[in-house]
């Protein structure tokens, strides 16, 4: 499964605890401007609501053939998941301050996925300590590609 688009962002913000694979309600529009790749997951994220899960702040870009009936760009859009998921996940957010994070927006048998992370905010700390080790590997691997020649 290739995802047509990522939030590199939430992996930079937020650790990860758990994933998860959601559906999601679209119009045709949508549908169409997701298969051109039109997507931006950046600002998105997922907020429960009356015992139902939402997608918000996720940008599908109106469809450049589509009338008067096109779809807005910034809607909120309804997840689809069980009922024991959706209840377990509202424990896990009530519970230990987590949030949800879209991570990716992928195509699975011709339905339109949305993989969630269960996720902590990190500290600018922590962002740190990622960005050097992240540097370190590379200049390990810079050299063992060195030596090797």
């Amino acid at each position: 499964m290739k995802p047509i688009a990522q939030n590199k962002k939430a992996r930079h913000e937020y650790f990860i605890m758990s994933k998860y694979e959601a559906g999601i309600v679209l119009t045709g529009t949508e549908v169409k401007s997701i298969r051109e790749g039109k997507v931006n997951l950046k600002d998105s994220y997922a907020h429960l609501e009356h015992g139902e899960l939402w997608l918000i702040g996720t940008h599908i870009s109106p469809y450049a053939q589509g009338n008067i009936n096109n779809h807005d760009p910034l809607r909120k859009r309804k997840l689809l998941m069980h009922v024991r998921e959706i209840d377990r996940l509202k424990r896990s957010i009530e519970e230990k301050g987590l949030t949800l994070v879209p991570l990716s927006l992928y195509f699975n048998g011709g339905r339109v996925k949305v993989e969630l992370g269960l996720a902590r905010g990190k500290h600018q700390y922590d962002k740190r300590q990622d960005n050097a080790e992240r540097d370190a590997k590379r200049d390990m691997d810079r050299a063992r590609k060195k030596v090797a020649l």
